[in-house]
């Protein structure tokens, strides 16, 4: 179906407009808590802010977003951080001394733009899914914090304290309570938390802004001092708003920004990066809802550029930022909204409602939208994280929680922001720690190279492997886990002769545990022992060189330190190291063996020319390096027996890959499944050096033990006994794989 079709169309428009009836309503009760602290006299241009903001956003953001139908309104998030700047600002902080209410509208401005400036920066360099990854807790701190400082900037509003009283005193003191308000307030907090019970045709906040206008105007007939507009201080107020007297703001605005020093840029910078992060979380952690319900996905970096053009028009229009709301999407989506042009025309909507209907706007009871915003934060507010507390592995968490809060509390959200990027540090380093770096740690002794030995070489192999150890390592090696992995090889470290580290699944390395590692090859040094390393990532996904920066850092010395491209080579190196100390490495491997001399065949008697019988059977074949000895697939029932040089045992794997399984030297035989089955080759064999092959028909063998029945017997025991042998081997193996 096209996205403009009748049907997308009137889905969107229905939606466009319900959205509207929600996010005007919250953006009024989010303008005023942003912008209120400035003195009662700019309730209405506070409020004004909220509705202009609805229509820069409504009107950019959907047009240029990467989440279709996803609603873009001002948010509690803006409110807080620009309540906390205008509170600030007030007080000096960072200046000077107390700026005026104008200056301050003009530094809200900056902040605003470099904001929308930051969200384009974010996705254009694809940071939309960096910021996804900040942990939960943090964002969980963050809006805890961001509901709690706006339900207890609401209190006041709420009670109708006067200006200046501390919600906690003005709480305790009913002298100062107007009780209109407070009627009025609660019946919007009640009407809102009922609404799904009443209706689902109407958005909760209508519903409670309804509730709570109909309960002012009711007792207005019992004080006729309610319906008057000016200078009541229970209504946003007089709000005298055209075309020509916008355009004029827009010009006075632009024309103040070139009054911006470079020394502002700089205290500004932070509360514009703080403004960021938050309206970026509140609008991800929306659309990633959004996917869930409507089971598509969104584009984040798309989106982050979106909302930075949206609130950089906002901000020069003169209107309130804002992120990808979740109630008014929500809406959005249950009215039947399909595309894009639903977003559109709910600013559509809001800008009908900022050129006809703005007037009416003056006739709002704040305490009907501070009720509303009380209902918010309280739903903004984590309750379950509560829950973390009831068990030790999550106290930390609750911990980053409650820091967040308080400080948000306590200071502000800039210093809040500070806290969770540091706190966020602390929750990576401790997952970092919690996970083992040590993947894998085996004894030699049931871990062997690729290259088959012969029956007394793996025996010696299996005595002296217990001084070998392999430790395949996992995760970044950094100052948090150098410990962890030192403690772990320690018992190693003080006993093994051969150590090897295994660096493929490696991810980073930093020069704490470079001088960890320098150390531990000291310490082996000393004694004798070997420190080897194998796999050493060249291209990781940090960018590092492993090879290059160890080689740089001095811990990879020529003639003093084993470095192999991979496990099996370095297991292999071990190995003839152990052979050669215990003189099991034949000197004459370049010599071919007779029949005789051939470990399968060891020991036969030949007095009754059995060998020679084989011999009259077998067949010689040079093979030269690279040369295949069979391939998968062959049709053959032969036996081969190496009487010198190696052949590789491959699996291929398509597209001339393929992985080596085994690697038989002189005096083994391969091919033996063949040659009981009968069936075909299920591997490549592949000489890698010159090598001279015995080859023994099954067919012929046969034909000879007819009439030497005895013959067959003894290969057959002979072949059992080297089968089974290799399989316990293997299964040994893979039992101390499994168990490591």
């Amino acid at each position: 179906m096209s996205a403009l079709s009748k049907d997308n169309l009137i889905g969107d428009f229905w939606g466009g407009l319900t959205a509207v009836l929600v996010a005007l309503p919250s953006a009024i009760a989010y303008g005023l808590a942003g912008y209120v602290a400035l003195g009662p006299e700019y309730v209405g241009f506070a409020a004004m802010t909220g509705v202009i903001g609805t229509v820069a956003l409504g009107l950019v953001s959907p047009a240029l977003g990467g989440a279709p139908r996803l609603i873009t309104a001002p948010c509690a998030p803006a409110a807080a951080v620009l309540a906390a700047i205008i509170t600030d600002m007030l007080a000096g902080k960072g200046f000077s001394g107390p700026l005026t209410p104008d200056r301050i509208l003009l530094l809200l401005t900056v902040v605003a733009l470099l904001s929308g400036f930051l969200q384009f920066l974010y996705g254009a360099l694809g940071g939309g899914k960096l910021i996804k990854y900040i942990p939960f807790p943090v964002v969980s701190g963050y809006l805890s914090g961001v509901g709690t400082i706006i339900f207890v900037s609401q209190i006041p509003k709420l009670l109708g304290l006067p200006k200046g009283t501390n919600p906690w005193v003005g709480v305790v003191t009913p002298s100062l309570w107007q009780y209109t308000g407070i009627a009025v307030g609660i019946t919007t907090i009640i009407v809102m938390l009922m609404a799904p019970r009443i209706t689902k045709k109407l958005p909760a906040p209508i519903l409670g802004l309804l509730g709570g206008m109909t309960v002012y105007f009711s007792i207005g007939l019992l004080k006729p001092e309610l319906y008057e507009l000016a200078g009541n201080s229970l209504l946003i107020g007089p709000i005298n708003l055209d075309m020509q007297t916008l355009a004029n703001s827009m010009h006075s605005r632009w024309d103040s920004i070139s009054q911006i020093q470079f020394a502002d840029l700089a205290v500004l910078i932070v509360p514009a990066l703080t403004l960021s992060i938050l309206l970026s979380i509140d609008t991800l952690k929306t659309c990633v809802v959004m996917d869930a319900l409507t089971r598509s996905r969104h584009r984040s970096n798309q989106e982050l550029i979106a909302q930075g053009v949206g609130n950089f028009v906002a901000a020069l229009t003169g209107g309130m930022p804002g992120a990808g709301t979740m109630g008014a999407t929500l809406v959005n989506l249950n009215s039947g909204a399909k595309t894009r042009f639903s977003g559109v025309f709910e600013g559509i909507g809001a800008l009908a409602v900022l050129l006809f209907l703005s007037p009416l706007i003056s006739w709002v009871p704040i305490s009907a939208l501070a009720g509303i915003l009380i209902v918010v934060a309280f739903r903004m507010f984590d309750w379950h994280s509560f829950q973390l507390l009831r068990q030790k592995s999550t106290l930390l968490d609750f911990f980053v929680i409650a820091s967040v809060i308080f400080v948000a509390l306590r200071f502000n959200l800039i210093a809040a922001s500070g806290t969770g990027i540091g706190l966020a540090m602390l929750l990576f380093l401790r997952e970092q720690v919690r996970s083992s770096v040590v993947r894998r740690l085996v004894q030699g002794d049931h871990l062997s190279s690729k290259r088959n030995r012969l029956p007394e070489e793996k025996e010696i192999l299996a005595t002296h492997g217990v001084h070998t150890t392999v430790c395949e390592i996992q995760g970044n090696l950094f100052f948090g886990t150098t410990d962890q992995l030192f403690t772990q090889l320690e018992p190693a470290i003080r006993s093994c002769r051969y150590l090897i580290l295994d660096m493929r699944r490696v991810q980073s390395v930093d020069f704490t545990a470079v001088h960890m590692l320098e150390q531990i090859e000291a310490m082996l040094k000393d004694r004798g022992a070997h420190l080897i390393f194998c796999d050493l990532p060249v291209h990781l996904s940090t960018g590092q060189d492993l090879r290059t920066y160890f080689a740089q850092m001095g811990l990879l010395r020529p003639d003093e330190l084993q470095l192999f491209p991979s496990l099996d080579e370095a297991l292999e190196w071990v190995e003839e190291k152990i052979l050669q100390e215990n003189h099991l490495l034949d000197l004459n491997e370049e010599v071919a063996l007779t029949l005789d001399r051939v470990p399968l065949l060891r020991g036969f008697d030949n007095q009754d020319g059995t060998l020679d019988l084989l011999q009259s059977i077998v067949e010689e074949r040079h093979c030269q390096p690279g040369e295949a000895v069979f391939r998968q697939g062959d049709e053959g029932d032969e036996l081969y027996i190496i009487r010198r040089g190696s052949v590789r045992i491959l699996l291929p794997l398509g597209e001339e890959k393929f992985r080596v399984l085994a690697i038989f030297g002189r005096g083994h035989f391969i091919g033996d499944m063949a040659f009981l089955d009968r069936g075909k080759r299920s591997t490549d064999a592949v000489a890698e050096q010159p090598t001279d092959i015995y080859i023994l028909s099954r067919k012929r063998f046969d034909e000879l033990t007819q009439s030497h029945p005895q013959l067959g017997l003894k290969v057959f025991l002979r072949l059992a006994k080297v089968l089974s042998s290799r399989l316990r081997f293997t299964n040994a193996e893979l039992s101390a794989m499994q168990n490591a």
